[in-house]
């Protein structure tokens, strides 16, 4: 997918058109799955109640759902924005919000490994070093894992049933985004699993330079205001999920719909499925279903919030992305030619 300087200026080669074919056949069979098990649910189910359902919403409330999404996502590219500056890195806003959106292109490599490419594009534009740029990518990951966990704890607190398996799921991405954001247990973390594996030295020694450069993102200064905008990013998608079942008829608490809501994004993030595709998806209609929601609208409500949430990113990535690529390289190219 990525093009060197001098294949940006001779046209993409195959075996760019052959990788970017790939990666786009591999979302669309991605997304083809999710909809052919949620529409085989739903005709085993009673396909016409599940498309009564569907005829309740308007395109007003889909773009409510969309707006609601867009807000996450330009909350937390500031957020990413505020870590790059704390990192001391020369980059603006709009820079920073574009590495971030382009990014969502790659949500769905497994384990979201694929989002790395921000790195490569700080690398191209700003001279930076991938273990210079390892810690802004941990304290993003990690400030999603602590809102989410904030979210779930206060939201299933709220309710008067709470969620099976809500505790430990939420002690899981607490105790990972605490490893992540602590320096000296990073460091540790990493120290032994290098000696555990006993091989790697050199990417292992690169991942603890970076643990160590952690250390400037500590401090309430840092530490407030991006975890402020997580939280309300966040909220705002869980909100957006509250919205959908009230206009679908399942009405079920703001607490109860957020705290689904997340944790089923959390729940399907843990098993490191690409986007958490599948596992999301099982865990909130299941929830749903427990909590009394029959699968007529369950099965709607799921299809439409992850299509307004996970793949509206990936449309957000998708279109950014080529911009984002063609930039890098010509700034890669200018300072290059500068020399």
């Amino acid at each position: 997918m990525y093009m060197s300087s001098t294949q940006s200026q001779n046209g993409p080669q195959p075996i760019q058109r052959l990788r970017r074919g790939r990666d786009m056949l591999f979302l669309g069979g991605l997304l083809a799955l999710m909809l052919f098990g949620l529409i085989s649910l739903a005709a085993a189910t009673g396909w016409d109640e599940t498309k009564a359902q569907l005829a309740k919403l308007t395109l007003t409330n889909i773009f409510v759902l969309l707006a609601l999404s867009l807000a996450n996502y330009l909350l937390r590219g500031l957020r990413w924005h505020l870590f790059a500056r704390r990192l001391g890195l020369p980059t603006t806003l709009m820079q920073d919000l574009r590495h971030f959106l382009g990014g969502f292109a790659m949500s769905v490599t497994p384990g979201r490994v694929g989002e790395l490419i921000r790195m490569r594009w700080l690398k191209r534009e700003a001279g930076w070093a991938v273990e210079r740029t390892a810690p802004l990518v941990l304290m993003d990951r990690a400030s999603d894992l602590t809102a989410i966990a904030i979210i779930l704890a206060v939201s299933v607190s709220l309710t008067t049933t709470g969620i099976s398996g809500a505790f430990p799921v939420t002690l899981i991405a607490i105790g990972l985004a605490v490893i992540a954001t602590r320096p000296a247990l990073l460091t540790s973390f990493v120290t032994y699993t290098h000696k555990f594996i006993g091989r790697w030295s050199r990417l292992f020694g690169r991942i603890r330079m970076a643990a160590r450069s952690l250390k400037q993102f500590s401090g309430a200064a840092v530490m407030l205001p991006t975890l402020t905008l997580g939280l309300l990013g966040w909220l705002a998608e869980g909100y957006a999920f509250f919205l959908l079942l009230g206009w679908l008829g399942a009405d079920i608490g703001l607490a109860m719909a957020v705290a689904v809501f997340v944790f089923s994004t959390l729940a399907g993030g843990l098993t490191g499925a690409p986007g958490g595709v599948g596992g999301a998806e099982a865990a909130m209609i299941a929830i749903l279903g427990m909590k009394g929601v029959p699968l007529e609208i369950s099965l709607p409500a799921t299809a439409i919030i992850r299509i307004t949430t996970l793949w509206f990113a990936i449309g957000i990535g998708l279109a950014v992305f080529p911009f984002a690529e063609r930039i890098s390289l010509r700034k890669q190219k200018n300072a290059l030619e500068n020399r």
